[in-house]
């Protein structure tokens, strides 16, 4: 992340230097961006626990074009705006044919695993890590629903690694612009929303390669995940993350076409969304009963317990210092409460510390696996 920054901030010298289209010499008078939601009509990208990705990907667009649209200068235009299958060529060639300054596209992820979570942004890119290949390949793979695609993309087979790493990127300074963008949305996702980061990445994406502008594809978390999903699913989250890509999408435009920039006129977001409690409650078991939770067989499920009471307590109270995700069992008389789950120890141990240093200097980890919990020694 600190390369990234450092690339940031050197690009962004040298660009106010070298810049050509300086925002009020193209002629058009607007910053023009394309907004993408991934996905749509026959293809219905990820379906998990209900939720669907081209329902998810579409609403958070369209939110994202309307905070847009309320700003001054700004040209919106949607490669989609109901649910249509549009074919993938045909994305960026709505941004080409206008000459946009910007193309952003919009999807969420999914695994088999349902454990994962988290929001992360891609830019066009060469990468050797089987994760992101594929991420790739699923991305890619709308191809095949296509007529005639072996035509229309010369033979181009989304299956293929050689294929993907053949794609290569038109313009290296649309790159930097793309991580300066991309690193801002992840930032702006992570510490305005509190929302794990899987960081910004590059990866050969036809999308972004076809796009003549800055792109990037952005992924808006994991609905695979059923606490992430209902999140993505819900009118109030759709609005919060819009509301931050919007915003970095004003940082973006202002900041590399040269306007005076004031931090006072970035909108902030009302964090309105409130999952539903998930109440654990057996007054007669004598062992902590999780079967709300998903189970991998031979894997533990790490929380982390903060304290515990005799009396319950509301899980957006102010005695969980503004920590999320709270959780609780209850035996022997006691409430037990927990903050997160995760099936990654050291992710774990990253929410244990995160929890002392918010005032629970107690805190420690509980695993719970095959029906037990038991304190981490």
């Amino acid at each position: 992340m600190r390369i990234i920054k450092n690339i940031k901030t050197c690009f962004s010298i040298l660009f106010l230097f070298s810049i050509l289209n300086i925002f009020g010499q193209t002629g058009s008078g607007k910053f023009r961006i394309v907004l993408d939601a991934g996905h749509g009509g026959k293809d219905p990208g990820n379906s998990y626990h209900g939720f669907v990705e081209k329902e998810i990907a579409l609403k958070t667009t369209l939110k994202v074009g309307k905070f847009l649209e309320q700003e001054k200068d700004f040209d919106v235009r949607y490669t989609r705006k109901t649910d249509e299958f549009i074919e993938l060529v045909d994305r960026p060639k709505v941004a080409n044919s206008i000459n946009a300054e910007l193309f952003v596209s919009i999807h969420c992820n999914s695994v088999t695993n349902q454990a994962p979570s988290g929001t992360e942004t891609f830019v066009m890119g060469l990468s050797r890590t089987n994760m992101n290949m594929e991420v790739a390949k699923k991305e890619n793979s709308v191809i095949l629903l296509e007529d005639n695609y072996k035509q229309t993309y010369k033979g181009f087979d989304p299956h293929k690694p050689e294929n993907l790493i053949g794609l290569k990127i038109i313009q290296e300074d649309n790159l930097y612009s793309s991580i300066n963008l991309a690193t801002t949305i992840q930032d702006n996702f992570t510490h305005n929303l509190n929302r794990k980061t899987r960081g910004v990445k590059q990866q050969p994406l036809w999308v972004l390669d076809a796009a003549k502008m800055p792109g990037v594809l952005i992924e808006l978390g994991f609905l695979s995940n059923k606490e992430e999903g209902e999140y993505l699913d819900s009118d109030e989250g759709q609005t919060e993350m819009a509301r931050q890509i919007a915003n970095a999408i004003i940082h973006y435009k202002k900041e590399y076409f040269n306007e005076p920039y004031n931090a006072d006129e970035v909108k902030p977001v009302v964090k309105t969304y409130k999952p539903e409690p998930r109440e654990i409650v057996d007054s007669v078991v004598t062992k902590p009963a999780e079967t709300v939770d998903p189970v991998i067989p031979g894997q533990g499920l790490y929380k982390v317990q903060l304290f515990a009471s005799s009396k319950k307590k509301d899980l957006y109270s102010n005695d969980f210092k503004g920590l999320r995700d709270i959780s609780f069992t209850f035996e022997n008389n006691l409430y037990r409460y927990y903050y997160g789950k995760s099936y990654d120890l050291e992710y774990a141990r990253k929410m244990c510390n995160e929890a002392k240093g918010k005032g629970f200097p107690s805190a420690f980890i509980v695993v719970f696996a095959d029906g037990k919990a038991s304190a981490l020694k």
